[in-house]
């Protein structure tokens, strides 16, 4: 394997030699080492999609727990070695996989909920259902990543469910509308609100893994647990 000093020296002479058959000066050769680090870096790009796409399929059918780094290599085609290269952990591939799907949906909301119309608990629940109807394309996957959230060995660095940070700013975005608009009561804690929501949104996901429910089975309960904790936000008079 050719050493980066012999890199330097072969980039000299391929420039040493451009020059002296007379090509314009204003054309500068590519360099050697310029060369094979884009292929370096492409070959590494190209084994992170390999990865995210293998680990994907393999948690959407069997689960966080029951997939293996070395299954999710075997899937990509690639060594166990370059998984690790590439990924410090499995649920850090979980993380990618699941934030390559939700930033879309995120975008959307971010999009859509500041010009929605009706009462906050109306706003909460159009939004909820259509995480529903998002995330029942692929239910064993999202419950992979609900599973991962309860994992005590995760690193400290790690970024689960519950500290989603985008979804919690959108609820917190419409409590906030809902107190300027009079239908929330400004003294509550927010974040307790957000909590209670996140909760219920988990616990609903058991229907998922124990009957299987589809979307509309899922927003019908959700919807009935945020008219119970919007009980609890709205002004009393």
């Amino acid at each position: 394997m050719t050493s980066p000093p012999d890199l330097t020296q072969a980039d000299d002479l391929l420039t040493d030699k451009l020059l002296a058959s007379g090509e314009p000066a204003a054309i500068a050769p590519v360099p050697v080492t310029g060369v094979i680090a884009g292929v370096r870096q492409a070959q590494k790009e190209n084994t992170r999609n390999r990865v995210i796409e293998a680990a994907r399929e393999l948690f959407d059918t069997q689960g966080y727990q029951g997939t293996t780094i070395r299954e999710i290599a075997r899937h990509a085609q690639v060594s166990v070695g370059s998984v690790f290269t590439t990924f410090a952990s499995k649920y850090e591939i979980l993380s990618q996989v699941m934030r390559d799907r939700l930033d879309g949906l995120y975008a959307e909301l971010d999009r859509v909920m500041p010009h929605l119309r009706g009462a906050t608990v109306d706003r909460l629940r159009t939004m909820f259902a259509v995480h529903f109807a998002f995330e029942v394309r692929h239910k064993k996957l999202f419950l992979a990543y609900i599973s991962a959230t309860y994992d005590w060995t995760l690193p400290s660095t790690a970024t689960p469910m519950g500290r989603n940070l985008r979804l919690q700013d959108i609820m917190r975005e419409s409590l906030c509308k809902g107190v300027a608009e009079g239908d929330v009561d400004p003294s509550v804690d927010q974040q307790e609100i957000i909590d209670l929501l996140m909760a219920a949104y988990v616990w609903v996901y058991r229907l998922a893994a124990w009957h299987d429910a589809d979307a509309e089975e899922m927003t019908r309960v959700m919807d009935r647990q945020i008219g119970l904790i919007a009980a609890g936000f709205s002004p009393k008079c």
